[in-house]
Order: structure tokens, then sequence, then C-alpha cells
């Protein structure tokens, strides 16, 4: 705790009046650009992984990245992601799984949550993930499993996610996109899900054009 509290000073004193006016719009609204739903993994850091600002993100986080489907029961990642696309209306969903994640190691090995009753009921909600592992993965290595694991979860929850009404209807109006991530920890890469092939690509090929697009406003911006 000494630690933290000290980086607290640090940011009273170094980091908030660098970025003064920043703060000071912030403090009348927010327009971030992007619901990011992740893990509640430690060492995933959102805005180091995204180089964003505060304000940017709107962030949801739980074990596993995971977003029950839609029901009439309210749930905390349900209120949040109605708000978000509801009121905040975020152009853009942005589903963030990761490598070594323990979530999706329970829910693969579910005998090794067991003594964990809201874990194990949590888990469920990415147990077709599971499912599908087990039925087309079944010759594949662990870490290979594993992998098509943390993607088919991403995909699960984003097929969750379009049963929210809210999302489902700005879907519909292209008023929302939706993206699957999923973060390699180790070696920083980043793949996202091309709907069209039905895979994951590295980011920079995904969004090859709207890199472009934004590298292009930011040298024409004036200095």
């Amino acid at each position: 705790m000494p630690r933290f509290a000290a980086g607290v000073v640090r940011f009273q004193t170094e980091i908030y009046p660098e970025k003064r006016e920043l703060f000071e719009q912030l403090s009348t609204g927010q327009a971030p650009e992007a619901l990011f739903i992740t893990c509640s993994d430690s060492r995933i850091e959102t805005a180091m992984l995204t180089q964003t600002q505060p304000g940017d993100l709107f962030i949801c986080r739980n074990a596993g990245n995971i977003v029950p489907p839609h029901t009439s029961q309210t749930g905390g990642m349900t209120a949040s992601i109605e708000f978000a696309v509801a009121v905040l209306e975020v152009p853009h969903i942005v589903i963030c799984g990761h490598t070594e994640c323990g979530a999706m190691k329970g829910a693969m090995a579910v005998e090794t949550v067991a003594a964990l009753p809201h874990v194990s009921q949590w888990l469920g909600y990415a147990k077709a993930a599971v499912d599908i592992v087990d039925r087309i993965g079944a010759d594949l290595s662990d870490a290979d499993r594993m992998t098509m694991l943390l993607e088919q979860n991403v995909m699960l929850q984003l097929h969750h996610l379009r049963t929210h009404p809210c999302v489902a209807a700005r879907v519909a109006a292209g008023a929302l996109q939706l993206h699957g991530w999923v973060y390699d920890i180790k070696t920083g890469g980043v793949s996202a899900l091309d709907e069209a092939q039905n895979r994951f690509v590295p980011v920079p090929e995904r969004y090859a054009r709207e890199i472009s697009a934004h590298i292009g406003q930011t040298h024409n911006c004036p200095a």
C-alpha cells in the first residue's frame, strides 16, 4: 500500500499538472469511443495496450471477459452495457480475451474450481466455447486447445452481447460495431476477429485500412 499511496502523490504532483486541461474537460462529462470488456487479470493494462487517454474507454472487467446473455435479471455487466450503449452511445464495443487466462483454465477443467461456487457458476457462461473445443479440437495439443478456447470464448461472448436489446438495435441501425480481440501477454501481440474469414488475424491486418486513415489524419493535423 505505501507504493500505491506514493503513486497517488506522484500523480497529483507530476502527472495531473501535465494533463490538467484534459481532466478539466473530463470533469464536465464523458464521451468514450468504445466500451472495452476484458478480463480482471492484473496483467491486462488497457490504457497501455491501446495507447489511450482517460475518457477514451468505458471499461468493464470480470473473470474471463464474460458477457451473460440478456435476461430480465439485472446484473452489473448488463447495466453497464446498457448505460454505455444507450446513454453514452459508444460506437464500438471490444471484447478482449488474453493468454494464460485463469478463468479459461478453470472453464476447461471445472474440477479445479469446484470449491468456488460463484466462480463455477460464472464460468458456465463459457461452457459452449469449451464444448466447441472438445468437439472440434480434441486432437490438438493442450496449448492449441487453449488458444482455440480463448478465441471461441470471445466469439461466444460477442454472441451473448448481441442478445442485449440496446446492442441489437444499434448494431442493426449501423451505429455500433462489435470487435473481438485476444491479447498475448508474452509477445504483446493482439489478434482480432475477422468475421468475413471467421478467424483471428493480427490487428495490423484486420484494421489496415482504419490504421492507414488514422495515420493520415494525424499527419495532416496542424502542429
